[in-house]
């Protein structure tokens, strides 16, 4: 199984960031081989609006079957929810210990959203 975790750096070892669409990397994870990982950058990070429709594309391009996060605005649920992904929450410090915390079965499986909707940035 392919997990996709929230991070803000592009390691195992980096810190695991807490929001969803605007994390800086995914690091997408075998759970049946935890050394194997792949960093792959969010582009959808400084998108005026749309980042978690587009980060859980990304997520769901990647082929991952779950997704660790802090938290998760509806548009990202639903997104992922409808590509057949799992969210899963942590409070974690490092993606290392996100992915333990996981396959210890200690990560909560979410059924809603737990961020309100953003309007994204607006011009003024």
């Amino acid at each position: 199984m392919k997990i996709a975790i929230t991070a803000k750096g592009n390691s195992l070892s980096s810190e695991m960031d807490g929001r969803f669409g605007r994390c800086a990397y995914f690091i997408v994870v075998d759970a049946d081989n935890p050394g194997v990982f792949k960093a792959i950058k969010n582009d959808a990070a400084d998108a005026g609006g749309g980042a978690g429709i587009r980060a859980a594309q990304m997520v769901i391009d990647a082929g991952a079957q779950a997704v660790v996060s802090g938290n998760f605005g509806p548009n990202a649920f639903d997104a992922l929810s409808a590509g057949d992904v799992k969210l899963y929450t942590v409070s974690a410090s490092t993606v290392q210990e996100a992915l333990d915390m996981f396959r210890e079965n200690k990560a909560r499986l979410l059924e809603s959203a737990t961020a309100a909707a953003h309007e994204g940035l607006k011009r003024i």
